[in-house]
């Protein structure tokens, strides 16, 4: 696992999620960015990001011993793996989302028209803005 850990902070080089230390009801308790509204300790919000990690890698989708360790980590922060996925979907496509409306429209183009990008996949235009669940290939 690649979560670096400070006292107040733990970040990951593999996925853009934190976990921070903050103090409520007088004790120092743990916050993840993509569990906000649950207390952790300091154990739980280690487990919390390692479980992250676990997903965001493509290579444990049909790996046992991933699917395993992912569900320990969340039984260790009192969720099922797959609100974790879920969770952790919607912050991807929320980042995904954002980051499209920073895009600037291309010259031209009339407002609020979908942008696009130049690439082409079987000889269409890929519009940047998507509808439906996303598509995992492989």
């Amino acid at each position: 696992m690649n979560v670096h850990m400070t006292e107040w902070t733990m970040i990951s080089d593999i996925t853009p999620e934190s976990a921070y230390k903050t103090t409520g009801s007088g004790a120092a308790v743990w916050s993840l960015s993509w569990l906000p509204d649950q207390l952790l300790t300091r154990e739980q919000a280690l487990a919390g990001m390692e479980l992250d990690e676990i997903l965001s890698d493509p290579s444990g989708v049909h790996d046992r011993d991933a699917h395993f360790e992912a569900t320990k980590r969340a039984d260790t922060i009192g969720i099922r793996w797959e609100q974790a996925v879920i969770l952790l979907s919607k912050r991807i496509l929320a980042r995904m989302h954002q980051h499209v409306g920073e895009m600037p429209e291309p010259e031209g183009a009339a407002a609020g028209a979908p942008v696009t990008t130049g690439r082409t996949f079987r000889s269409r235009r890929i519009s940047m803005h998507r509808s439906g669940p996303p598509r995992v290939l492989g």
